[in-house]
This record gives structure tokens, sequence and C-alpha cells, in this order.
């Protein structure tokens, strides 16, 4: 039967184009899926509500909504789990379909759930409603002037990530932060800066730009990590060219680079650097 969603799967097929000392490969290689999920939360006597929304691979999204709300202390004494459903509102777009998941207790929850996303509340407690406007938003962003400067060459690129991993002193200290840098088409680095986290780390490089009085716009971001879909906001948001990641782009990150004219840049390790649009 034709005309019905299809679930996203785990990995979907890309072509790539790999570049290897001074030789060029062109071939197919896959990319793991990177998806918008919005959990929403209901009652006995409670309209649902959305309570968190987050970027996932597609799979095992009931356990994920369902081990979420334990986690976040909704289920207690007297609380149990009455369902978890994908929502399926005639209104959703592509986008939303199998992207919004429905949890049902079967009595309030043990504490006000509160929410995640406040910004992102919607006028009606309709599904279609609800996950037409916070996928939608999860998904959009707000882009910068495209780079109009110069972009690495593929010998600058593949140079990079060593480049970083040199000035990574709290790194060499305890081996348990990410990195990110912003870089000229030369390699020169401009400014490096760590953190647990790869999205603060990128954070970290863009405002210390902002608080030099510096443009946050240029021609690299590195990253030491893989290169997902928010980091890919944030380096069309600052407005730099390219993204240069030593781990591998997913999904909607390639397709939101393509849209909005970044160079994404996934596996550069040593001799290798594949370019992925």
């Amino acid at each position: 039967m034709t005309g019905l969603p299809r679930r996203p799967g785990p990995t979907v097929r890309t072509r790539v184009e790999e570049h290897v000392g001074d030789e060029v490969r062109r071939h197919e290689d896959r990319l793991a899926t990177e998806e918008p999920l919005e959990v929403r939360l209901t009652w006995p006597g409670a309209p649902a509500r959305r309570v968190w929304v987050t970027m996932r691979t597609p799979g095992h999204d009931f356990e994920l909504a369902a081990g979420w709300v334990r986690h976040e202390g909704l289920l207690g004494a007297g609380t149990g789990l009455a369902g978890v459903a994908y929502c399926t509102d005639a209104d959703l777009t592509r986008e939303q379909e199998f992207n919004v998941v429905t949890v049902a207790l079967d009595s309030a929850p043990a504490r006000e759930p509160g929410h995640r996303h406040e910004g992102l509340s919607a006028g009606s407690s309709a599904c279609g409603v609800c996950g037409a406007d916070s996928v939608a938003d999860a998904l959009s962003v707000t882009a910068a002037e495209p780079w109009a400067g110069p972009l690495p060459a593929p010998d600058v690129v593949r140079r990079l990530p060593d480049l970083v991993r040199e000035a990574q002193r709290v790194f060499d200290r305890t081996g348990g932060v990410h990195a990110a840098a912003l870089a000229r088409a030369d390699g020169e680095l401009l400014v490096v800066r760590e953190d647990i986290g790869r999205h603060n780390a990128v954070d970290k490089v863009t405002g210390a730009r902002l608080l030099a009085g510096e443009p946050v716009a240029e021609a690299c971001l590195v990253v030491s990590g893989r290169a997902g879909f928010e980091l890919v906001q944030k380096a069309v948001s600052a407005g730099v060219g390219s993204l240069v990641a030593v781990g591998a782009p997913t999904s909607l990150s390639a397709r939101l680079a393509a849209e909005r004219g970044l160079a994404l840049w996934g596996f550069v390790r040593g001799q290798r650097a594949v370019r992925y649009c």
C-alpha cells in the first residue's frame, strides 16, 4: 500500500567524495540518521502537553520516551505507564511523522513535569498543532550571511584536527573534554576552547570572538567529535564557511549544511578527510 508515512531508519545512504593523500574517490557511504523527537505527556483529566524535544537516531522511540519519564522522576508510588504511542494527527507534515510520541500515565505524575522548551509551547493541545510547532522549531535555523571568503583546501582540512589537538591543554590533563576552534582558510587557529560538552565548546568559541569585538564568521569551525545537527546549526548561525569534524556527520546535519551552503567535512584523521557537501 502506497502513500503511508515511512518510519525513519537508523541510517541513510549518501554519496561522498573521499580524499586520501592526493587520491580522490567518490563512493556511497552511510550516515547515522538524526531526527527530532517530541515527547508529550498526558494523564486522566489532563490534555497532552509537550515536555521534551530532543535530537535522536530513530529506533526504540517508545523506550527512549518511557525511560526519560522515569529518569525525570515523573513515575512514583501509585503512578504508572498507561501507554506510549506515536501521534498520527492528519495535519502532521512529513518532518513530523513518527517524530512525536505521547506517554500516557495512569494517574497524575509524581511531580510537576514542567517544560524543557517553554519557547516552543503551543497555543493548542491538539496533536498536530503541538507536533507541527515543536518539530518545525527544532529544525529551524537562524542563519547569518553566507561566508563569501576562501575555504580551506583538503590538505589544510586534514591538518586542522592535529593543530587543535596540540592546543588542548585541558584534554592533556584530563582526557575528558571536547574542543572547538575557529580557523582561517590557511589553517591559522584564531581561538580554541574546550568543554566537556562539544556544544558548549562551540558556544565558547563564538562567545570569545564576540567579547573580543572580533567577527564570529570565519572560514572554518573545527570540532573534536561528530558533526551533529546542533553543531551545524551553530556554524550556520555564526556564518562560518565550513565545519571540520573528527567524527561522522548525521543525515540531518548533512542536509542542513547542503541547504545553507556550509562545506561539511567528517572523519578528518591523519591523511583522510571525507567531504559530504
